[in-house]
């Protein structure tokens, strides 16, 4: 059997199962090959019936009984249902489009179930359980993971559990997987991982890396297999991102000669004393400027720890400064915000950082362009047509353009641009940074910026691209927003409190996870709070004499502006909204946030939800309203009292629930494997070192043709958005 073979050549496949692999994007035999197992069903997470809480993944044994087939009230889905009961007690099976399942076991029969263990309405029951029948009950079940004797005569260790599909199981992906390594398939299959590297780090090669990650004899088999395939993954993200910044350095960029002195005045127009780590921004950015080859820098901070500051210091030098050769006019800067709230918000902050100089500064959105200084009053601004502000910029009028996604369009050109900064990093993709910095001959520095806290590990891997500068401190004055975690008993004594403040005029935000109420005949349903019934409720029971209104996502742009406007206003007091709150939006006398099923929202989510109350002198709260059912889930939960700053959160969230919560990282297109190496500081410093060392000596890998060919075909994966 060849890797390229396609497997419908190689597999007896039904319709079905056809259609399940194309599903899961698996063709030839190296895609099923790469396709990784999960998990293994491992007998150290057996546990009693008794012991089951809703969200564990959990093995049990006992005897099956009660089995019959049903159909959905609603929805008509086929079903089957039983029970399995052990020496501490019994719980419910049900199985969702599988009702053939109640035909093929018997009741009284001795099985082992592997499944999750879900909340109903009547109780707790295991969804969707992998079935294996027993011959007989194993003596103890925490024997030991994996036995000796092969999987044939083997009770502990049964197969791997793999991604599964409507047609396919884990269970045909183990025997597919031992046909194709019986053939020998893996006999000639070469290693495009540097075999100096294999060796220096203890990894694997591939050959013995994909027999162990699919037919493991131990634990550390498992492990050491997986290691070597997250390893791989960060690596090529690593040799991508240092081959792109190698080719950004190749560019020539225009040399920035800072005056000390000039950047302390400008420095002291702020309203603020610069805190310790903005010093250090401006000065590390300041010094990249004035090399001969441009600054990419990414400039991470906790929203409200002064990243425009940082940014308008940098804008300033730049546009202080003569084009080459010349006595007259200015270097310019483009500044890149993700909403037309943000860019407009970012403009005015301009205005009031330049408006002592001779300089103009321009904004370009969908929904039009606006200069300041007005000819007809210097102190405001002016609306002006798109076509006379692109001529303006094109000619060097305009020094600083602020705008959305507008900024990157064909028709923008400038005439000298020296400075590149981006707002909210994560939003723009690579492509979309490159439009905006290959405008010109000579590259422009890049300054991105973000407030989502992204861990260190992360930020190495994603942004390997660009140095990091992080803003962990508070400008002097912040008081800090208290943060209390209210469980379902103290929730009437929370709002007579939170009443208290609304009498005192203050403002509040009520974040839900949920815009609707779900299907309660749906059994795998979220029983969460939603935002539409939740406002009706508060208005019904709880703040009769307060207007509530609503925001989420389903609502027209009209509808939500209009709702956002009568908040800033203050003719609605309650705010019931989705996590979808517009970020950057300023209402400095909301000073009140209760987040509803805080444990189903990642901690740097819940950080930055928290952000939104930090607008104002005043005292700020934050409720945590949690139903957590473990220990666990609110020990997560207090670190929201201790942590400095975000970034402390997202290492911890990032160690607690993995990185699939962390800003919507699902969007980075990396595996669950490379999330697992993105937990391990270690691993990815060792990635990229390599891949430093190896782009340095070689920047188009021409001595390793195999490990290029991967890094393109990985590349198409990472969609960098």
């Amino acid at each position: 059997m060849e890797l390229s073979d396609k497997l419908e050549l190689k597999f007896r496949l039904d319709a079905t199962q056809k259609r399940a692999l194309n599903k899961l994007k698996l063709f030839s035999v190296a895609d099923l090959l790469f396709h990784f197992p999960v998990r293994y069903s491992d007998i150290s997470t057996v546990m009693k019936v008794s012991d089951l809480t809703p969200g564990d993944n959990a093995t049990v044994y006992g005897k099956i009984s009660k089995l019959r087939t049903k159909k959905a009230f609603r929805s008509k889905i086929p079903m089957a249902e039983g029970e399995i009961e052990d020496l501490s007690g019994k719980i419910k099976i049900t199985w969702f489009n599988q009702a053939y399942l109640a035909k093929m076991i018997k009741n009284g029969q001795s099985v082992k179930l592997t499944g999750k263990v879900t909340q109903g309405k009547n109780g707790i029951y295991l969804a969707n359980p992998e079935v294996e029948k027993l011959q007989n009950m194993p003596i103890d079940s925490h024997d030991t993971l994996f036995k000796k004797g092969g999987a044939e005569n083997n009770e502990g260790f049964s197969y791997p559990i793999y991604v599964e599909t409507r047609g396919i199981t884990s269970k045909w992906f183990y025997h597919a997987i031992e046909k194709i390594l019986k053939e020998h398939t893996l006999d000639n299959i070469e290693d495009y991982i540097p075999p100096e590297i294999l060796t220096k780090y203890h990894l694997p090669t591939l050959k013995t890396a994909l027999i162990w990650i699919h037919k493991p004899k131990n634990k550390d088999d498992a492990e050491s297999a997986r290691k070597r395939f997250a390893f791989e993954e960060v690596f090529c993200i690593q040799l991508e991102r240092q081959h792109d910044k190698f080719e950004y350095r190749k560019n020539k960029s225009f040399q920035i000669k800072p005056d000390k002195e000039d950047v302390q005045d400008f420095l002291k127009r702020f309203p603020f004393e610069p805190t310790k780590s903005q010093k250090k921004s401006i000065e590390v950015a300041l010094s990249d400027m004035a090399k001969n080859f441009p600054m990419s820098r990414l400039l991470e901070g906790d929203v409200g720890s002064g990243k425009t500051a940082v940014a308008a210091t940098a804008a300033y030098v730049v546009v202080k400064q003569r084009p080459s050769g010349q006595t007259f006019g200015n270097l310019n800067v483009a500044y890149m915000a993700p909403t037309e709230i943000l860019a407009t918000q970012h403009f005015e902050s301009f205005i009031k950082y330049f408006k002592h100089l001779p300089i103009n500064v321009g904004l370009i959105t969908g929904s039009g362009c606006r200069k300041f200084p007005s000819k007809t009053d210097p102190s405001k601004w002016t609306t002006i047509s798109r076509a006379q502000l692109l001529k303006w910029v094109a000619n060097g009028e305009i020094p600083i353009l602020i705008g959305t996604h507008a900024l990157i369009q064909k028709t923008v050109k400038f005439k000298n641009l020296a400075l590149v900064v981006i707002d909210e990093q994560h939003r723009f993709g690579t492509a979309q940074r490159r439009n905006l910095v290959r405008k010109d001959a000579i590259a422009p520095h890049l300054l991105s910026m973000t407030a989502t806290p992204i861990p260190r590990t992360l930020a190495l891997t994603i942004y390997a691209d660009l140095d990091l500068s992080l803003l962990d401190e508070m400008p002097l004055g912040r008081k800090q927003i208290i943060t209390e975690i209210i469980t379902p008993n103290k929730r009437d004594e929370t709002y007579e409190q939170i009443r208290t403040e609304l009498k005192a005029g203050r403002q509040l935000y009520v974040i839900c996870p949920r815009i609707f109420e779900p299907d309660p005949e749906k059994e795998l349903a979220l029983n969460v709070k939603s935002a539409v019934e939740e406002a009706k409720r508060l208005k019904k029971e709880v703040f009769r004499e307060y207007e509530i209104g609503v925001l989420h996502s389903k609502m027209s742009k009209e509808k939500k502006e209009k709702v956002m406007q009568e908040f800033t206003e203050g003719k609605i007091q309650i705010l019931c909204a989705t996590s979808v709150v517009e970020v950057g939006v300023n209402v400095p006398n909301a000073t009140i946030i209760i987040i509803e099923g805080a444990e189903r929202f990642g901690l740097a989510q819940l950080h930055q939800l928290r952000g939104r109350v930090i607008r104002s002198s005043h005292q700020a709260y934050c409720y945590i309203f949690a139903d957590a059912k473990t220990e666990k889930t609110i020990a997560r939960l207090k670190a929201l009292k201790t942590a400095k700053n975000g970034f402390e959160l997202a290492e911890l969230d990032l160690s607690l629930r993995g990185a699939g919560e962390l800003g919507g990282t699902k969007q980075w297109g990396i595996t669950d494997l490379g999330m697992e190496a993105i937990k391990n500081i270690k691993m990815v410093e060792a990635a990229r070192t390599e891949a430093i060392r190896l782009i340095e000596a070689d920047p188009e890998l021409t001595k390793y043709p195999l490990l290029k060919q991967k890094v393109h075909q990985k590349a198409g994966e990472f969609h960098f958005e």
